[in-house]
């Protein structure tokens, strides 16, 4: 093997290894200025592509995420108004003029469903906290405004928050 394969060989490999580290991180309790938030909300930074979930006076969960791509980012005050398991998925139009060959619905369960093992709705829009079956995505700017979390993390935020939780983004 000649050594400029070995090289493009280990930068993959550690490249593969820093993605599945990534993917594979869980949530974490961190010391955090809360100041203007109250415990259990939400809030989505992102430029840090991190959501914490606010606990106390200094103190947040903090999970990794997949935010808005590049035009597709927003920011704004909302609420969770919807909690589903395993949801089925239709893709909102934006998404179908894109990638017109998508299909109308996406089951729940289904390893092609971009909502993973569960979706928490905001309210006002067509956007979601939810799981994805591409872990590899989480800590990008991946998604058309969808907040994409890893599975074993939106499983455990969605045991954490209700319906009516408030959610912030900021850019």
């Amino acid at each position: 093997m000649s050594m400029r394969i070995a090289v493009a060989l280990a930068a993959t490999l550690g490249a593969s290894l820093m993605m599945a580290g990534a993917a594979e991180a869980s949530p974490e309790l961190v010391t955090m200025r809360t100041g203007d938030y109250s415990p259990g909300t939400i809030v989505v930074r992102t430029n840090e592509r991190h959501l914490y979930l606010i606990l106390d006076d200094g103190h947040a969960m903090r999970y990794p995420v997949g935010v808005g791509k590049s035009g597709k980012q927003w920011a704004g005050t909302t609420q969770i108004d919807g909690k589903y398991r395993n949801p089925a998925w239709s893709p909102p139009a934006e998404v179908k003029r894109d990638k017109p060959f998508m299909p109308d619905v996406i089951p729940g369960g289904s390893p092609k469903n971009p909502m993973g093992v569960a979706a928490m709705t905001l309210a006002g829009g067509e956007y979601a906290i939810h799981g994805t079956n591409v872990p590899g995505s989480v800590g990008g700017f991946v998604s058309y405004g969808c907040i994409r979390m890893l599975n074993t993390d939106i499983s455990d935020l969605y045991q954490r928050v209700s319906v009516g939780t408030t959610v912030v983004v900021t850019r």
